[in-house]
């Protein structure tokens, strides 16, 4: 579908693309066939996309999969779609962060930039077999971060402790319209065991949380100020002189576990 071919379809819509839901439509149908080709899809599977937007990409999961489940928020755009999905896709209406995932085997997506962070995390407490996801390069970027660079962060530690990570490929930001400020990626999320045990999950996530709001503070004076520790457990604790950064998701799950022991004592 080339620019003016969407053109046409939102002006008979009434319709614009969106800045505010970061709504920049694919033109490049070589790539909307790699990206679905990434997944591997079955015709046994069921598929869910988030932001289908004009169905680029839900036309060729239809052809590919058992079931597709597309979630749309945009009125005007989930009424064209009503129009002509095949008969293997549900629409549902409404905003993707509030209407529940059904079960599904593979996320394939082209996410509106502006629900990137939060459907991600989203998606990370769901079982599923792959995603393969289309995001701003920064965003992608985050997520395989190394410790002790400026893109290492929350988002890079869940992902870590959750799944398998890869960019597949970078996207220029002109196979897009309206082209967007910055590029995007592909990327792959395949879920598999941690890597490292924690004793309480929810300290962990809480805890990582806590530290990346205050990454330039050290450990040490983040604990005290959520809470999680006393003045005196100072030196019962390593990492306290360091920050976030510097740690590696594995050392964080070290930490929580280290915090989760001095409550337990106390209890």
């Amino acid at each position: 579908m080339n620019p003016s071919e969407i053109a046409s379809i939102l002006d008979r819509l009434g319709a614009a693309p969106a800045k505010s839901r970061g709504q920049n439509f694919l033109v490049d149908d070589r790539v909307a066939d790699r990206h679905v080709e990434y997944a591997g899809i079955t015709s046994t599977e069921e598929v869910l996309e988030v932001g289908p937007g004009l169905g680029v990409l839900t036309t060729r999961l239809a052809a590919k999969a058992g079931r597709v489940v597309a979630i749309e928020a945009d009125h005007k755009l989930a009424s064209y779609l009503r129009g002509g999905l095949p008969s293997n896709v549900e629409l549902i209406e409404g905003d993707a962060l509030k209407v529940p995932f059904p079960r599904f085997d593979k996320f394939v997506s082209n996410l509106p930039y502006s629900i990137s962070t939060p459907i991600i995390f989203k998606l990370l407490e769901h079982k599923f077999q792959r995603a393969v996801v289309m995001l701003q390069k920064e965003f992608a970027d985050r997520m395989v971060a190394a410790p002790d660079t400026d893109d290492y962060s929350r988002l890079t530690v869940s992902v870590a402790y959750r799944a398998e990570c890869r960019v597949l490929e970078r996207v220029p930001r002109t196979r897009f319209w309206p082209a967007p400020k910055v590029d995007s990626a592909l990327v792959e999320l395949v879920p598999r065991p941690p890597p490292f045990a924690v004793a309480d999950e929810e300290l962990f996530f809480r805890m990582t949380e806590a530290l990346f709001q205050n990454r330039r503070k050290k450990i040490g004076t983040v604990l005290r100020m959520r809470g999680l520790v006393r003045p005196d457990d100072r030196d019962r604790l390593p990492y306290m002189d360091l920050r976030v950064e510097a740690l590696t998701p594995e050392q964080i799950g070290e930490l929580a576990d280290r915090v989760h022991e001095l409550g337990a004592e106390r209890r």
